[in-house]
């Protein structure tokens, strides 16, 4: 991977070259505009770095900031780094904006910190074939997998996570689409500021504009005084639009002017206000579809989707599914104190089935398997023995999603959740409260499922 060196300074990028030679890295130099534009048409596929002056000699009809545009527009994909000789903050910060990972003056340039900005370009390592530290990342993340998808999926983080472009993530449910949202996030420039997460679904209709707006004090009733929206708590963060898709027609055109302008004005109020957002959108919808059926605005898609990421389904990165079980399964064992495992066999089990509901389904499963079980290694039969409580087949969980009474996993794992509220309760004599500690929940989520099931509690009440 070669590492691309733009600078009107012939002894300056001749001189930059040699230090990054020195480290094993390729180099290319240019020294206009033009010259860099052209080049990276050709070479792009071998860049893994950019290093872009700010200011160019006389004659020159583009800057820096100017070439830094195009290239985050055309090559998302390569980080770029701004160097200057007249570093202002106010020049750095509208570098940043644009989608510089770093930006340095010459006149502090060291050997050493060369070597950092090489060292901390994360793509460069995947482009000689090590992938271990886009793992790690995303592992720190709560992504787990080494599957060649699954690496893709964390380059695009990376990459798109560095600009400042809105980020579309699109894939079917259960993939890990809030994961990806909260990763890009963590490795933007906006790490400092925070995520703020609108759940489209579970936004009235009548207030969405109150809860993203805000609102002024006796805007309309029961406005008994001035509120922020959640357009203010992401200002110089990141805006998770989750399920974006859902978003009823008549409210998708409230969100362009804060997209494309970055001006919001609160329910009631006569002036706009200015915020710094990036917004970061996700859906298992085909927007596409939506444009074409008219049920989702063209316009607002454009907006959202500057990059998209699509996230692969768990059968199409089924060989990562014992790294899954097995994060998990410590999860489990760190936060209940158990020492539980499964099978290498089970393991293999597990990976052949289909998971519909994908990581979020499995997981489920995981949790019901470990917290309903007393042994300490889980074995086949104890996977299929949960499932066919109450369908009698062979043991195979695919097929016990297909028995002749037509049950699924999701309700088998719901009679699961019953049958440990029951033995709950029995054991501590009826007492909620007492059941919901034991049960790690709160007295509120455990009423909830109690009526939900139709659990009578009484019959647990032992007189004596």
């Amino acid at each position: 991977m070669k590492a691309l060196i733009v600078d009107d300074s012939v002894d300056f990028t001749s001189t930059l070259a040699d230090i990054i030679n020195s480290f094993g890295v390729e180099t290319i130099c240019s020294n206009s505009p033009k010259d860099a534009i052209a080049l990276l048409e050709n070479e792009y596929s071998n860049v893994g770095l950019i290093l872009l002056d700010i200011e160019f000699g006389f004659g020159e009809t583009m800057n820096g900031l100017d070439l830094l545009n195009i290239f985050r527009q055309q090559y998302p994909a390569i980080p770029v780094v701004m160097i200057s000789g007249k570093g202002t903050i106010e020049t750095a910060v509208k570098a940043t904006k644009l989608g510089a990972i770093n930006f340095v003056e010459k006149n502090i340039i060291t050997k050493e910190k060369i070597r950092g900005i090489i060292d901390s370009t994360i793509i460069q390592a995947s482009a000689y074939g090590d992938t271990s530290e886009i793992q790690n990342f995303l592992h720190s993340n709560g992504i787990i997998g080494k599957s060649k998808a699954i690496t893709a999926v964390g380059e695009s983080i990376i990459r798109y996570g560095r600009t400042d472009l809105n980020v579309l993530i699109t894939g079917d449910t259960g993939t890990g689409k809030k994961l990806v949202a909260n990763a890009i996030h963590s490795i933007s420039r906006r790490i400092r500021a925070k995520i703020v997460t609108v759940d489209i679904p579970n936004v009235p209709k009548e207030l969405f504009q109150s809860e993203l707006f805000g609102h002024i004090k006796g805007s309309f009733a029961g406005a008994t005084e001035t509120k922020n929206g959640l357009f203010h708590q992401a200002d110089r963060g990141t805006l998770f639009l989750d399920e974006i898709g859902d978003l009823p027609t008549d409210l998708q055109s409230h969100l362009l002017i804060p997209i494309e302008e970055k001006l919001i004005r609160k329910v009631g109020a006569m002036e706009n206000e200015a915020v710094d957002i990036r917004f970061v959108s996700a859906t298992n919808r085909n927007l596409l579809q939506m444009m074409k059926e008219r049920k989702f605005s063209e316009q607002l898609y454009h907006r959202l989707r500057e990059c998209e990421i699509e996230l692969p389904s768990l059968a199409e990165r089924c060989e990562d599914i014992p790294d899954i079980v097995n994060y998990f399964t410590t999860r489990h064992n760190t936060e209940f104190g158990d020492a539980k495992m499964f099978s290498p066999s089970t393991i293999d089990f597990l990976t052949d089935q289909k998971w519909n509901g994908n990581i979020r389904e499995l997981y489920s499963f995981i949790k019901v398997i470990l917290q309903t079980s007393n042994k300490r290694s889980i074995e086949v039969a104890d996977v299929t023995k949960i499932l066919s409580k109450h369908n009698h087949s062979d043991n195979s969980i695919a097929q016990l999603e297909t028995v002749k009474l037509g049950r699924s996993l999701k309700e088998d794992l719901a009679e699961v959740d019953k049958i440990k509220i029951e033995k709950a309760l029995s054991q501590m004599n009826g007492n909620v409260s007492k059941s919901a500690a034991l049960l790690g929940v709160s007295r509120e989520t455990l009423h909830n499922k109690i009526r939900r099931y139709e659990i009578n509690t009484q019959q647990y009440r032992k007189t004596k």
